[in-house]
């Protein structure tokens, strides 16, 4: 019997993993902020044979002082590389602890066209209090009220995608209408802090619904399609893994690799002389590419995929790209996108049937009988 296919995910905000990658970047500062360093980036993922590109974000600047830190949002950098790649899935990482429901949900749909269906959405939540100064909402201190507004979130989002029909959009010049309103949906959600009507102001996505990544422990399974799993050694995220609950299910993994310049031990070693490499939970692995190749190769049999978090980009991203790749390749079977393929069609997920119509196919069988 064949293997299923491994899915390769890569996290390519900033320089990389480390808060001091910035120092061993090959690139000058001034270009981190530049739409040709992040269409680079994801060139290469694209070319490797990468499924997914991830993209993180926040309403504050990643890391803190002293190092020089900065970042373009994630939908709009998103937005950019959907226009310059044809297979690679993009899912950039939107908080809604303090955000608009509705202005998420409209912002990736809209990437959802932009992509012709190739985005994703990693959910994460605000814990920095300067974050709701920023945003000039309250405070939610509370781990619970925060993974509440997650959900939220993700309910609101999904039923918003989900309040046009696919066949609403008519765009019929002879006889001046642009869509069918019979086939707009309210939504009504009422939640603990807020409520929204609905409908959306974009037309149901390509996909139907967004591929939805996040941790299991702060989503609900239901409301996932991937969940995104750590643990600091190879049984604890096995055990994570099997209680996900979740369609595909994805290993967060933190790699330093060797180069010809130097080893792993030694760049990390350079890095740490500056900051230290905050532990997130994290498998990491710290060693040579053929290492990786096997690391990976075992959590093939307990995850659908991982999602990779290089040291430094512009050092370990080549080598992924030469050597972690196509060693893996003669392992085992690596999913690669191929074009006019959806994301979730990549991941091997159906698209959903539309809620609303559904709900309307069923009543009327009802009563027919």
């Amino acid at each position: 019997m064949t293997s299923p296919a491994l899915h390769l995910a890569v996290e390519i905000d900033g320089d990389g993993a480390h808060p001091a990658a910035w120092r061993r970047a090959a690139h000058s500062p001034d270009q981190l902020l530049t739409p040709r360093r992040v269409a680079q980036v994801a060139a290469i993922a694209e070319n490797a044979g990468f499924t997914l590109v991830t993209l993180e974000d926040g309403v504050l600047p990643p890391g803190t002082a002293p190092d020089p830190v900065g970042r373009i949002g994630a939908v709009e950098r998103a937005a950019f590389v959907a226009a310059s790649t044809s297979t690679l899935g993009i899912a950039p990482v939107v908080p809604v602890t303090y955000a608009e429901p509705f202005h998420v949900a409209s912002q990736l749909a809209s990437l959802d066209h932009i992509s012709a269906g190739r985005a994703g959405w990693v959910v994460t939540e605000e814990e920095r209090p300067e974050a709701a100064r920023a945003w000039g909402r309250p405070l939610i201190a509370d781990a619970a009220a925060r993974a509440q507004e997650s959900r939220d979130g993700v309910e609101v989002a999904r039923a918003l995608w989900d309040s046009w029909e696919d066949d609403a959009v008519i765009r019929s010049v002879a006889t001046s209408r642009y869509l069918d309103r019979e086939r707009l949906h309210y939504i009504d959600f009422t939640g603990a802090t807020y409520d929204v009507k609905g409908p959306a102001i974009v037309p149901r996505p390509p996909q139907g619904q967004l591929v939805v990544l996040g941790p299991p422990d702060r989503v609900p399974a239901a409301q996932l399609d991937v969940a995104l799993v750590g643990g600091r050694d190879l049984a604890s995220l096995a055990t994570t893994a099997a209680a996900a609950g979740t369609p595909r299910v994805f290993a967060e993994v933190e790699v330093a690799l060797d180069t010809p310049d130097a080893t792993a031990a030694e760049r990390v070693a350079d890095l740490e002389r500056h900051t230290p490499w905050p532990d997130r939970g994290r498998l990491r692995h710290v060693g040579s590419a053929q290492q990786l190749s096997a690391l990976l190769a075992e959590l093939s049999r307990h995850v659908d995929g991982v999602r990779l978090h290089p040291l430094v980009l512009d050092e370990d991203l080549p080598v992924l790209s030469r050597l972690v790749l196509p060693a893996l390749s003669e392992r085992r079977p690596l999913a690669r996108p191929l074009a006019g393929t959806s994301l979730r069609s990549a991941l091997g997920l159906e698209r959903p049937a539309h809620r609303f119509a559904a709900a309307a196919v069923a009543g009327t069988q009802e009563d027919a009988r």
